[in-house]
């Protein structure tokens, strides 16, 4: 069990920022939309301990009346999407805090899970990796198959997960060991350097690395703040003025 939280965001798409030496890294960018917690599982009353996060704007009208009594009990609006992360004790938040997107340090792993691209009816070569039959002379109009399937009488039965063609993605997928390039609290942004599964505008869980060591520094049981308060960031003015007064010193 994972000492801390993970977190729900919406994967937008893949950019590129820029390191220090001035090359290019690309990265995918994921959006946290008001992740919230909506619920605590404690060992008293559900037999374990989890988070239960909602994140995204969901209509009224259109979430169930079972779901909006369960939003209303813990005081956030409706979520259009609900995922519970299993914790210890000593890594539970309070109902309604907002995780923001420093919950994850620069250079750290993460683990990512999303809904791979569903890509429809696959043949074999495609869908396994098959190398097809020949492509020259003795072949006619089979090319691309996937070759014998089954047996004589005995036992005269394709035997179950045998590779050939059928439905390809849409699954269930965890990429592990990917890099955390830069967050942005403000627009609750988090850049990931690596392959993120998932189309454009699907949901992601990102965790930290269980195959990793995790910096010592970490916040925890996690960055959190109350919901909808503004990122403390320092006046205009008082930057103006202390770049004069270290002009002026100089």
């Amino acid at each position: 069990m994972a000492n801390r939280t993970g977190l729900v965001a919406r994967k937008l798409g893949m950019t590129r920022i820029f390191s220090e030496n001035g090359t290019h890294v690309p990265v995918t960018v994921l959006q946290m939309d008001g992740c919230q917690v909506v619920a605590q599982r404690t060992e008293e009353k559900d037999g374990y301990t989890a988070l239960q996060l909602g994140v995204g704007a969901a209509k009224a009208k259109r979430t169930s009346k079972q779901m909006r009594g369960h939003f209303a009990k813990a005081n956030v609006e409706p979520k259009a999407k609900v995922v519970e992360f299993r914790v210890p004790a000593e890594g539970m938040i309070g109902v309604g805090q907002e995780l923001t997107a420093d919950h994850f340090q620069v250079g750290q792993y993460v683990d990512v899970t999303g809904t791979s691209i569903g890509k429809g009816f696959a043949g074999a070569m495609k869908r396994h990796n098959f190398g097809g039959m020949r492509a020259t002379h003795g072949v006619s109009i089979s090319h691309r198959a996937h070759g014998s399937t089954g047996q004589c009488q005995d036992p005269g039965k394709v035997f179950k997960n045998k590779k050939m063609a059928g439905h390809m993605g849409d699954e269930r997928v965890t990429t592990l060991n990917l890099t955390v390039a830069r967050t942005d609290v403000e627009r609750g942004l988090v850049f990931i350097r690596g392959a993120v599964p998932g189309a454009e505008g699907g949901w992601v869980l990102i965790r930290d690395a269980v195959k990793k060591t995790m910096p010592e520094d970490l916040p925890m049981p996690g960055a959190h703040r109350t919901f909808g308060a503004a990122v403390a960031e320092t006046p205009a003015e008082e930057v103006a003025e202390e770049a004069a007064d270290a002009a002026t010193e100089e």
